[in-house]
């Protein structure tokens, strides 16, 4: 006998945790902030209302008004560090009492070192009004857990790219206000495979892979009011719905479930992906000090389920609540052309006790951040920062069941822990104008 399912649900809530994973380099949840080397330098405590070029995925006013063709482009190497350790996961196969779920109950590491790359053009029309484009990842990571890890139902292999083209306008409307728009056109690509459990333990575990992209647009609008003491920036960043298309490959199950061995082609998922709400100022003290600070909120509410689309026809709670960070930091003039830069970021993660599964190891975390810039002459300044990350240890609690609501349901009772997490980003960037 063998029981027919048409998309075994453990896999249906791989796919959900992998477009929704918590990178835990530089994020807010699977959110990279790490866009400017200028803002990794000062913990991203004023972007929203400086001025250029750099600061344009930000705020596209931070354009308006200026008298040169510039560009800025930036590398960031994100270096994480941590341990996801099982505390006791058990599961139960049809007819069987709770197990250990076995494995390598220690993963150390499984978040992937990458490199951020993020770039900007500015074009003045006149005084008043300039064109630009910022091209950035703000969605991307890799996590890689070992075949045998305790993880393995729920989390083995995960990559999740964006690409965000902003093509944007900033106006000049007096010469205290600058207003901006702009047009988000996001490219994302998603790979993730786990293991699926056979009936009997002593069965080799079967696979799961699961591939999927596409094109999505949202939107960003944003205001920089200015004097020569204060600069203030807000910005309204849209939550954008992503509707990803690909394929299902179920491989390697025997006995009563060989007939959910699939390939599935045309499998579509949509998600929304936090909009954001930045509030930013900028006091310059002296000629050489300016004081920074930037509060950020985002809707992580809207990302309250995956809605998956033919064959499978579920939809698949995720729970995850509005979060914000805050960070204050200064600049301070060294000489006309070398800048020193500091700051202190505090973030608060959309994850929640009880909800939170391998695949998404985020939490509360501290940065402290510092780094400098360099003008080499009129036309080019280096910019670098450095950030060290430190995160809370969280529980992992989620619990899930393959093959959920069918006669061989097995549920699996997930009890990890993320331990001594933390982080080292270094990012190096430089400015032309011309």
């Amino acid at each position: 006998m063998s029981f027919r399912i048409k998309a075994p649900l453990l896999g249906a809530t791989a796919l959900v945790s992998a477009f929704g994973f918590q990178g835990t380099a530089h994020a807010d949840a699977f959110y990279l902030e790490a866009q400017s080397a200028i803002g990794t330098g000062r913990a991203f405590s004023g972007e929203a209302a400086d001025r250029g070029a750099a600061f344009l995925w930000w705020n596209p006013a931070a354009i308006a008004g200026i008298t040169d063709r510039s560009a800025a482009i930036s590398a960031t190497a994100i270096l994480p560090k941590g341990d996801v350790i099982d505390n006791g996961t058990l599961i139960r196969r049809p007819g069987q009492s709770f197990v250990p779920v076995g494995g390598n109950g220690v993963a150390r590491d499984p978040i992937s070192n990458g490199v951020l790359p993020s770039g900007a053009f500015a074009y003045p029309i006149n005084d008043r009004i300039a064109l630009g484009v910022a091209v950035t990842s703000p969605f991307s990571f890799t996590t890689d857990y070992d075949a045998n890890s305790w993880t393995r139902y729920s989390a083995d292999k995960t990559r999740l790219r964006t690409i965000d083209i902003q093509p944007s306008i900033g106006v000049v409307v007096t010469d205290w206000l600058s207003v901006g728009g702009a047009l988000n056109v996001e490219y994302t690509d998603a790979y993730l495979s786990n293991a699926l459990p056979n009936v009997q333990a002593s069965l080799p575990d079967g696979s799961q892979t699961l591939k999927g992209h596409g094109w999505d647009f949202g939107w960003t609008a944003g205001v920089q009011l200015h004097n020569s003491a204060v600069s203030v920036g807000i910005t309204y960043k849209s939550s954008i719905k992503h509707t990803l298309t690909g394929n299902l490959t179920v491989a390697g199950l025997v006995g009563p479930l060989a007939g959910s061995n699939a390939s599935l082609s045309g499998v579509q998922a949509q998600f929304n992906t936090p909009g954001q709400i930045i509030a930013s100022g900028r006091l310059h003290v002296t000629n050489a000090l300016t004081l920074n600070a930037q509060g950020a909120v985002y809707s992580w509410g809207k990302f309250d389920a995956i809605r998956l689309g033919a064959p499978l026809n579920v939809a698949l709670p995720e729970n995850y609540r509005d979060s914000f960070s805050v960070a204050g930091g200064f600049d301070y003039a060294l000489s006309p052309k070398a800048t020193l830069r500091a700051g202190l970021q505090r973030t608060i993660t959309p994850t929640q006790n009880g909800l939170r599964d391998a695949r998404v190891p985020d939490s509360n975390r501290w940065t402290y951040a510092a780094g400098g810039s360099y003008q080499l002459n009129r036309h080019i300044t280096i910019d670098a920062g450095a950030n060290y990350v430190q995160f809370n240890d969280a529980t992992i609690d989620r619990v899930t069941a393959a093959y959920a609501g069918t006669p061989v349901q097995t549920p699996i009772l997930t009890n990890g822990l993320l331990r001594n997490a933390h982080a080292l980003v270094l990012s190096l960037g430089g400015r032309v104008s011309f």
